[in-house]
């Protein structure tokens, strides 16, 4: 993870305002409705941000108290960093971890997925399912709508790996074939990480396109992880590597 792809939260006018005159990106904004029509400090920094590129969400205080710090929640908070709109070539330049998942049948254990990856701080997520407009639609709300903050694109795997390979960026598959733990494999620089459906795994013909494939140890009956336990172990230990 790069000093370019850590997004952190500015809670209140106050830290959005210091961000935006230092010249910091910011990618998004959400605020309460009521704060922006009544609070003249308020509208005017989300003016501002909305100048600057940000996109502006307005939004209930439920949203507002998930993501602020304190009690009672913030009129407005934003998210400073990178876009949450980027082209696949453009998420993989950013040089830190992205995620690809590849076959995932289900879209609430995709959206599980999403949210993941976006608190281990992930660059983006890229999903190769067979989903509807209604299928995405609930993976998006499972995963707390974490696209507003990240980049989450609906491409091929193989483009991925392309554009992964044409960057000179390591694959790394986490599958039950593999033969080393996450821990005995260097997962701190840029990386695309694929993980698969709980049954099918992922995909063979993507295994064979990745430069090493890892294995999170099980020692249960149940076959697999679900596999958003399985991405949060690899992220964490990714995590640890980085010394975050």
């Amino acid at each position: 993870m790069t000093s370019e792809t850590v997004r952190r939260a500015l809670c209140g006018p106050g830290e959005i305002a210091a961000a935006l005159g230092a010249g910091e990106p910011v990618a998004t904004v959400f605020v309460s409705r009521a704060a922006l029509g009544a609070d003249r400090g308020v509208a005017s920094v989300v003016d501002e941000a909305r100048r600057a590129g940000a996109n502006v969400h307005v939004v209930g205080p439920s949203v507002l108290r998930r993501f602020g710090r304190g009690d009672p929640p913030p009129a407005v908070l934003a998210v400073a960093g990178p876009s949450p709109r980027a082209t696949l070539a453009e998420l993989i330049a950013r040089r830190g971890a992205t995620w690809l998942l590849a076959g995932i049948a289900y879209p609430t254990n995709a959206g599980f997925a999403l949210r993941t990856a976006e608190v281990s701080g992930a660059d983006g997520v890229v999903v190769d399912g067979e989903f509807t407009a209604a299928d995405r639609r609930t993976a998006l709300r499972a995963s707390m709508r974490a696209d507003r903050v990240m980049p989450v694109r609906w491409d091929p795997a193989d483009r991925v790996l392309d554009a992964a390979h044409a960057a000179g960026t390591r694959v790394v598959a986490v599958e039950d074939s593999g033969s080393r733990a996450p821990w005995a494999t260097d997962l701190a620089g840029p990386i695309v990480l694929v993980a698969g459906a709980e049954r099918g795994g992922v995909p063979r013909g993507v295994l064979a396109r990745c430069d090493e494939i890892v294995r999170v140890p099980m020692a249960g009956f149940i076959p697999s992880y679900n596999v958003q336990a399985a991405i949060a172990a690899v992220a964490v230990e990714r995590l640890r590597q980085l010394g975050t």
